[in-house]
């Protein structure tokens, strides 16, 4: 298991994970090598990218020929993070290498991370998982590779984050070169990237209650009904009110299935909601939030209500 990791970047086209304790498993199995390995690949390639056009830096890693594709984060949905614990986020992807490339071999690395910023040359924040893909061999020069990316948002989650990232991958081919020698020939380590290969939105996870009172009560006396909106704030890692946003009173008769909207209530300070309605019938009462670009859509548990 390797813990949490920042990306360093290297010029041009090519990024390197530089983790914080030893890291960059081999495909499915095996440790981590240290931090410095992957800092010392990057110094190698800091020159200058070969990988972009520009002048190598003197024995800067050669291009690897591997191609990610077909990449899929969290099947398509968003990724929603409460206050705590951990969201483990699953990811599928392809790899077509060269029928010299074998991902299978102990010394040959690859991942799949999660960044949001201008580039993974220049991210701003990257998540990974905490072990490295798994690949199998769908013919001889193409590899589908499962795995996934462990979000523990009280370590490593600001409200900032709850944005749009991107999925970059990367392999790494050390051709039996040893990435803990002090004299590496880095012209023998083989390096292939692929950028912006799909994009997800990171969402802070939402509460919702509600409360309608009196209970019972009279047909045509008024119902007070109370609540309140709360999202994670991973700035100060607990739940905090969410005022300001349009919320849906909604009522679903006892025997029926399907809700339908009484009308729509903003929340005050704190997430606080407070509405009145006129008893009619029995049923549930419930308040429902559609969410937005950063926060899930909820919906409380309808509190039932016997109208007499």
């Amino acid at each position: 298991m390797r813990v949490r990791a920042t990306v360093v970047a290297v010029s041009g086209a090519m990024a390197l994970s530089a983790l914080a304790v030893p890291v960059a498993q081999a495909a499915g199995s095996g440790s981590h090598h240290r931090v410095d390995t992957l800092k010392a690949l990057h110094a190698a390639a800091s020159g200058g990218s070969a990988f972009a056009g520009a002048r190598p830096a003197a024995g800067a890693p050669y291009r690897l020929d591997a191609r990610f594709g077909s990449v899929r984060v969290n099947k398509g949905r968003p990724i929603v993070a409460g206050a705590g614990g951990k969201v483990t986020v699953p990811v599928t992807f392809r790899i077509t290498h060269g029928a010299g490339v074998d991902l299978a071999a102990e010394d040959v690395e690859l991942d799949l991370v999660l960044y949001r910023g201008a580039s993974f040359a220049h991210p701003d924040h990257v998540l990974i998982g905490d072990f490295r893909p798994t690949c199998g061999n769908a013919s001889a020069t193409v590899a589908s590779c499962t795995g996934t990316i462990d979000v523990s948002p009280s370590v490593e989650l600001d409200d900032a984050d709850a944005t749009v990232w991107k999925a970059a991958g990367y392999v790494t081919d050390w051709n039996d070169v040893d990435p803990g020698s002090d004299d590496v020939d880095w012209t023998k380590v083989g390096y292939a990237e692929g950028d912006a290969l799909a994009a997800v939105r990171l969402q802070r996870f939402a509460k919702l209650t509600v409360n309608a009172a009196p209970e019972p009560v009279k047909k045509g006396r008024t119902l007070t009904v109370t609540g309140a909106l709360t999202r994670a704030d991973w700035d100060r890692n607990k739940y905090a009110g969410y005022s300001a946003q349009p919320v849906q009173l909604q009522f679903r008769k006892k025997g029926s299935s399907a809700y339908s909207t009484v009308k729509t209530v903003r929340t005050g300070s704190a997430g606080a909601l407070k509405t009145t309605v006129k008893a009619s019938v029995d049923g549930y009462y419930r308040f429902a939030f559609a969410g937005d670009a950063t926060t899930a859509a909820v919906s409380a548990a309808g509190d039932f209500v016997d109208v007499r």
